[in-house]
């Protein structure tokens, strides 16, 4: 059984306005292009640091291009103890065609 929850767009921006922390797993190049405002770019090279220094017990929201590396990445992230992980349904590119104006740059 899955330790994350999928999580729709729509619901997602409600949890983003209740405080919910926000990863992009995309690559950097991507993350600059385009992202959810208050995302972090998150990777191997940082994922240590994360790890340290995140609350678990607040909502985390995991995303990718389409929504299928983020399901294992938030899978991941809920077996190091965050308490409330979802993946993001669709990923980026389903946000950005929802909510264009909620795209950062």
């Amino acid at each position: 059984m899955s330790q994350f929850k999928s999580l729709a767009p729509q619901a997602a921006v409600t949890l983003l306005e209740q405080g919910a922390a926000v990863v992009d797993i995309r690559d950097l190049n991507s993350f600059n292009s385009s992202h959810i405002p208050q995302a972090q770019n998150l990777n191997n090279d940082n994922l240590p640091v994360f790890l340290q220094q995140a609350d678990r017990n607040q909502a985390l929201i995991v995303y990718c291009y389409h929504g299928i590396s983020s399901q294992s990445a938030a899978d991941f992230l809920a077996g190091q103890g965050f308490t409330e992980v979802y993946s993001l349904d669709g990923g980026f590119e389903q946000w950005k065609l929802q909510f264009p104006e909620l795209c950062q740059s």
